[in-house]
This record gives C-alpha cells, structure tokens and sequence, in this order.
C-alpha cells in the first residue's frame, strides 16, 4: 500500500510539474510576442511600398531607406514625407554629439561617486545614495521642467550645452549603479595585495581596481549611450531650436502623420542598439572571463 501511494504522489507531482513548465512557456511566449511583435511590424513597415497606409501591403520597397539617405527614389515625390535629409542629419549629428559628451562626463562622475561610496564610510552615506538614485526614480516630465526653469533662471539659452547638462544629470545615475553593482562584488584583497608590494594609490587604481571594475565602466557607459540616444522627455524641454535630437526630430514627424519613413529610422535606431548592446554583452563576458 505505502508503495502504491508513493507512485500515486509521484504521478500527481509529475502532472503538476507538467501543467507548471506548459504554464511558463505559454506566459513566456506570450511576453516576449508582446515585447517584440511591435519590434518585428515597424521592420515589415519600413519595407512596404505603400505611401499612404502602412498598414495595407502594397509591395516590396527600398526608397524608404534610400529617401533617408538622399538618395532618389521612385516613388511619387509628393507622398515622401521626410522634407530634408540635411535636418534628419543634422539631428542625428546632435544626437551622437549630446550622447558622446554626456556620457563621457557621466561616466567619469558616476564611477568617481561609486568608488567614493564603496571605498569611505560617512554619516550621510545612505542619503548619498538615494540622491544618486533619484533622477532615476523621478517623472522624466517633473525632471525636464525642473531643469528648465533651472536654466531659464539662470539666464542660460537653451541649446547644445542645455542639452549636454541635462543629461548628464540623470546618466550619471545609470552609470552609479551599475559600477556600484560591479564593485559590490570585487575581491578587496587585490588591493591590498598592491599596497603591500609598495605601489601608491594611483598605481593600484590603474592596474588594479580600473582592470576589475572596467566591465562595468563599459556596462554602465553603453546604457547611459543608449538611454541618451533615446531620450525625448527631457530633452524636448531643453533644447533650443537650433538644438535638435533625433527623437525630438521623430517626433515633429509623427505629429504630421506615421509614414514610412518613420519606421525605417526607426528600424535603423533598433539595429544600431542591438550592435551596441551585443558589445556590451561581449565586454561583460570577457570581464567574467
């Protein structure tokens, strides 16, 4: 009898454990089809040939690609959307230009606080750190008008350098917790073993702490590049009219209508964070490596 009644619970764990994996791959297609189906129609949309409805197939095209670079197509002139390739240029040139300078001083002043943190103990440690997480937990709406009247009240036109310093207020908090993560995990003893061998503070950082931490200097500045690619909250409220990123310039787009055009620059903006994400993926596992 205690057998029969051990196969019978082993029999009705093993029919539980089936409907719970069948639960967990019906949720996890159903997730990942809600995150990347739209991902998947703006890539079919940018290569339909139908100027006017998206929606409807009319065929297989380049020109949506081609009018984006400026190159001619043969489509009717009047239907493209996209009036100058010079200003979508111009606002990709702002864009990469905002997003080097942040996030070269963010990262810079983001490993700088997290090694300060991980490294002394002092009386307003913990508010510190919640003053480096707030522009992150914070309405990115509150954040841009904040800064706007920031500016405004200092006199100060809105612009590149607006643009510039705005972000680099809130990257510098991505970058904080992702070096603050990597050194929550390092091995002090490498540092000691340097200091002991008679190498001053500046040697041990660089051969030592900087080599440790790096994957997460690189994790850190890839997403604070990325975030500032496609920021367009903030960036909206303080950037001056000779100051234009690419999703505000998205944006201006949209608000005349979704055509083609818009999903074939998007469709370009996805690829290029894929690339930068799959380096980031790649300096992350050398670094454990």
């Amino acid at each position: 009898m205690a057998d029969i009644e051990a196969q019978r619970n082993r029999g009705t764990r093993l029919r539980w454990q089936r409907l719970s994996w069948g639960a967990l791959t019906l949720y996890s297609i159903a997730f990942f089809a809600f995150i990347y189906l739209p991902l998947v129609l703006i890539f079919v949309v940018s290569f339909n040939a139908n100027p006017v409805n998206m929606m409807a197939w009319k065929g297989f095209t380049l020109d949506w690609y081609r009018n984006i670079i400026g190159l001619k197509t043969q489509l009717n002139e009047s239907a493209l959307y996209l009036e100058s390739t010079d200003q979508l240029l111009a606002a990709v040139r702002t864009s990469l230009i905002v997003a080097v300078t942040a996030v070269t001083v963010s990262t810079i002043l983001g490993t700088a606080t997290a090694l300060a943190i991980y490294r002394f103990r002092f009386r307003l440690r913990r508010f510190y750190q919640m003053l480096m997480y707030m522009p992150m937990i914070m309405s990115d709406i509150v954040l841009g008008i904040s800064l706007l009247i920031f500016f405004v009240g200092f006199g100060m036109s809105l612009g590149l350098s607006t643009i510039i310093v705005g972000h680099c207020t809130f990257l510098s908090s991505y970058v904080f917790i992702v070096v603050s993560a990597r050194l929550a995990g390092m091995d002090g003893t490498h540092e000691e073993a340097s200091a002991d061998l008679g190498a001053n503070e500046w040697t041990t950082f660089r051969r030592v702490t900087l080599p440790l931490i790096a994957p997460g200097v690189v994790g850190g500045a890839m997403l604070a590049f990325i975030i500032s690619l496609d920021d367009l909250v903030i960036t909206y409220f303080i950037s001056g009219p000779n100051a234009t990123t690419l999703p505000v310039f998205i944006y201006g787009m949209l608000r005349r209508g979704i055509k083609p055009e818009i999903a074939a620059i998007a469709s370009m903006m996805v690829l290029f964070s894929l690339i930068v994400a799959a380096i980031g993926i790649y300096v992350r596992s050398r670094g454990r490596d």
